[in-house]
């Protein structure tokens, strides 16, 4: 969590170029952070319609995004 405050503050650098490249590395994080709260979501028994909603995207979205994640070796349906 501070790495993540430490990259929202540096995207309000007066170097703009400085504050893309904070923003750039926000987003992933992010993404990463977004990847295992899902993933601990599934193991813990929720459902796609679940997660989607906590997202605000649809269930496609949230499956086709993250469905392909393996969990245990195999694919996470």
């Amino acid at each position: 969590m501070d790495r993540l405050m430490t990259l929202t503050r540096a995207t309000g650098v007066d170097d703009p170029i400085e504050g893309l490249a904070a923003a750039a590395e926000l987003r992933r994080e992010l993404e990463r952070l977004e990847a295992v709260l899902v993933r601990r979501a599934r193991v813990a028994g929720r459902t796609w319609t679940e997660v989607a909603a906590a997202l605000g995207v649809s269930k496609q979205a949230v499956h086709k995004k993250h469905g392909r994640t393996a969990l245990f070796g195999r694919r996470a349906d």
